[in-house]
This record gives C-alpha cells, sequence and structure tokens, in this order.
C-alpha cells in the first residue's frame, strides 16, 4: 500500500505514516492500536468487525446446538461438539476479554434454546403482558450466560495454552455450574451433565460423582478434542489428548455394570394419576369439586398398594377437605392393603401455610412439606424490593412457608418414601438428605406452568439422573406429564403421553444400601476441583512471573544500547 496518504480534513496534502525500524519499502504499517483493543475487535490479529461478530453468532449457534443433547432429543454427542467449538475457539481468545464474549454468546444461544419456556409460564399463566415476559426471559437468559461467560474469562486469562484448555477451561466450566446451582437458591436447569443421562458414555459416573462430576468430565473431554483438534506441531500430543478423552468414555462405559445397591423387600404395586386438570381452572372454585371426583375417580380404578396424585391435586387445604371425602381415601387405600400419597397445600395454627404431599390409608397419616421453595412462584424473596412482582403476576399460593429441613422418608406403600416437589429433584445434594433409609424416590409435580415446551421432558431428566445417583427407583406423578415411572438405572420404564388424563401402573421395587455419591454428596468433587484451583493459580503466578522476568531482561538490554 502506499505509505502516503491524504491528510484528514486538508484535501491533497501529504503525510507520511509512522514505519517500524525494520520496514522496507512495500511493508505494510504496524498496527498501532493497543492490544487490548486488537483483541476486542478481533478474533485474530488481523481479523475485521465483521469476523468478530460472525465469531460470536457461531459461539450462540454452537449454544443452541447444545440443547439437541437434552431430553427429548438425546443426542448427547451434539452437546459435546457443541462444547468442543466453544473451547477451542476459547482456547485461541486473545484476552480474557474475549474469553467473556465467547462464552456469554454460547450461553445467551444455549439458554434461549433450552429455557425460554419461561416466557410461556409468565406470560400465558402468570398474565405477564407479553412485551415484558420476553423481556423478562431475555434478562434472565442473560443472567444464566454469565456462567460461563465467567468460566470463558478466568480460563482465557491463563497464557499457556495446555494449561488454558486441559486444566482451566473444564475446572472453571464445572464450578460455574456448580456456582449456577446454588446461588440464588440455585437454578441447576439443562447442566451440561444431565445430557449423558441414560445412554452417553459418562452417565456410569453419576452414582459416583453426581450430575456436577458428569459435567465436569464432559467438559474434560470436550477440551482434551479441543486440545487434539487445535493443536499445532507434532501428531504424537494430539494422538494422546484424542487417547484420554476416549479412556475417559470407556471408563464411564465399564461402569454402567457396576451395582452399588442391592433390592430390599418385595416388589410394591403403584399407580400414579395424571389429572391434566387445567392450569387456568384449577385454583377456580366452581372447577374444585369437579377435581376431587375425577381424582377420587381414577384412584377408586386401580388396585395399588401405593397411589400418587399430582403436586397440588386437590386445591384445597387440608383442613378444608370434606370429612366424607378424606375418608373415603383412606378407606380406599386400607382396601388396597396400601396408601395414597396426595398433594395438596396443608397449612398450620400459626397461619403458615404448605406445598405439601400428605398420605391416608393403611399407614398413620404422615405428610413431607416442600423445602426448597421456588423464588417469585411460590415464595417473594426481599418483599420489599419485589413486592410489585404479585401485583404483575396472578399465581395463586406464591408465598408458601418453608417445611422443615429434617424431614424424613415416609413408611407408605410397603415402602420408605423419599418425598420430593417439583423443582427440588433437581438438586441432587438435597434428595441424598433422606437416604440411604429411603428405599424408593417420589416427585410431584405440577408443569402445566410450561405449557407443550421442553420443560417437561427436561424435568423428567433429571428425575432420572437423581435415580442413577442414588441407585433408587423414582416415581414422578405430575398433573399434566411427563408422569413416569424410572429403574435405578435412570432408564423410563414407563410413561404417559403428555396432555392426557390417566394412570400409571407398574411394579416399584425398593433398594437398599448407598452409592459412593449418596455418602459423601458433592464432597469429593469440590475436594478435586479445591486442588486443581490451587494448582492452576501455582502455573498461572509462574507464567505471570516469567513473562515479567522477560519483560525486565528486554528492557534492560534496551537501556544498555548506546
Amino acid at each position: 500500500m502506499d505509505r502516503h496518504a491524504a491528510h484528514p480534513g486538508k484535501p491533497g496534502r501529504q503525510y507520511a505514516l509512522p514505519q517500524p525500524a525494520h520496514a522496507g519499502p512495500g511493508t505494510l504499517h504496524a498496527d498501532r492500536r493497543p492490544p487490548r483493543l486488537r483483541g476486542a475487535l478481533n478474533l485474530a490479529p488481523r481479523g475485521r468487525r465483521g469476523r468478530v461478530i460472525a465469531s460470536l453468532a457461531l459461539s450462540a449457534l454452537a449454544g443452541a446446538l447444545a440443547v439437541a443433547g437434552f431430553a427429548p432429543y438425546g443426542h448427547w454427542p451434539l452437546t459435546l461438539l457443541s462444547l468442543v467449538l466453544l473451547f477451542a475457539a476459547c482456547g485461541r481468545a486473545p484476552s480474557a476479554r474475549w474469553g467473556i464474549a465467547l462464552g456469554f454468546a454460547w450461553g445467551l444461544g444455549f439458554f434461549l434454546a433450552g429455557v425460554s419456556w419461561i416466557f410461556v409460564s409468565l406470560h400465558d399463566y402468570g398474565g405477564m403482558p407479553a412485551g415484558l415476559a420476553a423481556l423478562a426471559t431475555l434478562l434472565f437468559c442473560a443472567f444464566l450466560a454469565l456462567f460461563p461467560a465467567a468460566a470463558g474469562g478466568l480460563a482465557a486469562a491463563t497464557a499457556n495454552p495446555a494449561v488454558r484448555l486441559l486444566l482451566a477451561l473444564p475446572l472453571a466450566w464445572g464450578a460455574s455450574e456448580w456456582v449456577r446451582g446454588w446461588i440464588f437458591t440455585g437454578f441447576p436447569w439443562l447442566a451440561v451433565g444431565y445430557s449423558q443421562v441414560p445412554d452417553g458414555p459418562l452417565a456410569g459416573f453419576a452414582p459416583l460423582v453426581g450430575a456436577y462430576g458428569v459435567g465436569y468430565l464432559l467438559a474434560l473431554v470436550a477440551a482434551l478434542l479441543a486440545w487434539a483438534a487445535s493443536r499445532r506441531g507434532p501428531l504424537a500430543p494430539r494422538l494422546w489428548g484424542i487417547a484420554a478423552a476416549a479412556a475417559c468414555c470407556v471408563a464411564g462405559l465399564a461402569l454402567r455394570d457396576a451395582s452399588w445397591t442391592t433390592p430390599a423387600g418385595p416388589p410394591t404395586s403403584v399407580s400414579l394419576l395424571q389429572g391434566n386438570v387445567s392450569q387456568d381452572m384449577k385454583w377456580r372454585p366452581e372447577v374444585t369439586l369437579e377435581t376431587l371426583r375425577l381424582y377420587a375417580r381414577q384412584a377408586a380404578a386401580v388396585p395399588a398398594q401405593l397411589i400418587v396424585l399430582p403436586e397440588t391435586a386437590l386445591p384445597v387445604f387440608e383442613s378444608d377437605l370434606p370429612e366424607r371425602y378424606r375418608t373415603a381415601l383412606t378407606d380406599l387405600g386400607r382396601a388396597h392393603g396400601g396408601d395414597l400419597l396426595i398433594g395438596m397445600p396443608t397449612g398450620d395454627l400459626a397461619g403458615a401455610y404448605y406445598n405439601s404431599v400428605i398420605s391416608l390409608g393403611t399407614a398413620p397419616t404422615q405428610r413431607y412439606s416442600k423445602i426448597h421453595l421456588v423464588p417469585f412462584g411460590e415464595y417473594l424473596p426481599w418483599r420489599a424490593v419485589w413486592g410489585w412482582v404479585l401485583d404483575v403476576l396472578h399465581i395463586p399460593l406464591s408465598d408458601f412457608a418453608r417445611g422443615a429441613i429434617d424431614q424424613r422418608p415416609l413408611a407408605i406403600g410397603g415402602q420408605r418414601v423419599a418425598a420430593n416437589i417439583c423443582y427440588e429433584d433437581a438438586f441432587g445434594e438435597e434428595i441424598i438428605r433422606q437416604l440411604p433409609e429411603a428405599t424408593v424416590l417420589a416427585n410431584v409435580s405440577n408443569l402445566a406452568w410450561f405449557g407443550d415446551s421442553l420443560a417437561p421432558w427436561q424435568h423428567a431428566q433429571m428425575s432420572q439422573m437423581r435415580a442413577l445417583e442414588t441407585g433408587r427407583m423414582m416415581l414422578r406423578a405430575t398433573n399434566t406429564g411427563l408422569t413416569t415411572i424410572i429403574d435405578a438405572r435412570g432408564r423410563i420404564a414407563a410413561a404417559l403421553p403428555l396432555f392426557q388424563p390417566g394412570t400409571l401402573s407398574g411394579s416399584l421395587q425398593g433398594y437398599a444400601g448407598a452409592t459412593p455419591y449418596v455418602r459423601f454428596g458433592n464432597g469429593p468433587v469440590l475436594a478435586l476441583w479445591g486442588v486443581l484451583a490451587v494448582v492452576w493459580f501455582a502455573l498461572y503466578r509462574r507464567g505471570k512471573d516469567r513473562s515479567r522476568t522477560v519483560a525486565e531482561t528486554a528492557t534492560a538490554t534496551l537501556r544498555q544500547r548506546p
């Protein structure tokens, strides 16, 4: 290019662009923008803004692709591929800012594709105006995208390519998912480990390390493959990366055959009821009587030892339940030699009310009240700040009290049942509180709030993970679906169609014993991450010190020149 150009604002006047000392005729002038600016604007030093936008768009598309690995699709290799693409891009990121941008774009595409059903809940059933519901959904997904953004940024701050890809990225990824699962009460939805249930090669690790451990291993496999694909130079290191990734998968496949728990006692006959009561009709007083009759008819038609009704199946407080109706259900359970487990709101003398299940039948009446409540759906955090939300959302019973944390399994239907309600089964560390005493798991839910979306399938997949982690069968009784019986290997043994009333009957086998995850929870994984974090920090400091030494040496050399 011509090194003479017209001066801005002064037509015809020429000026010479500054040239580096080594430049010769025809040499392009140096890019004198600060390195951080070049990194923020370009994927590569010579890239253009269009390439930046394309890279972020591709990252977002890769995030959306990852959703195909989860239920109902189950194409787990696509989730792995998505992570490989993201990690390879982060491995080339010239700065931490660029790592943050790539991670955020990936996360935004991932969560907009995966949890946009929140719009249905807010608009269709919460009564929020469409524009406000869309904005709230976008902001929520953007908040969730901050976690992969943090992982990308932390990893990209590491200069050494091998440390960045093989240590920093998997560690930061796993830790970010764990933090997302507890901060602000937690939202562990679509943690990548769930994509491995039930058929992924890493699912065999679930009884040992739980969902977050499986997610970390998946990120490690993705990092190894990204390292092999992007590394330049000899072939041998790349082959070692592929071999290590394959070894992780082979180990997971081998662990599938391990038996951590053993059958306990004779099987129990079970029936799960799905009423398919429309959410916009559920709490109307004129519909209450018909709802009570519906579930009474369904329960009377199935002679099972354990009959499970969905979350808040009976839309009345326990204290308001007609005595004749209560007696009829109790007699029904006794006639079958078992019990009914019924979802309904309960209250206490202090005026607090709870989202509960109660048992009626052969055993004395027992109850479990939900501990992990949904913010804004079941209770209002920081009422002074968010009180206006109750005026926008028309959600009945949106201020439940929290159940006692030390509740024990229910001795009903010949089993010891670890009951959990709605999205409590998304938190593996909370489910194991009732184990190993419990012989089976039972979840009751009302997913009518989310319409015909991905939510029921994704929720069922998390229940599959809980069954696999604990070595216990899981029962899921829901209002509109997905009502399922899940075996102790995390596979769906039977299910009812969505949005159809019906009963799902089968055989329920209790199990005794404890998997490593039941015994230790997330502790071993967190301890491993702590050790790896120390190693990562030490390597990071060493790299910083080495860079500082090189810079000081170069500066001293320049000063010594005449």
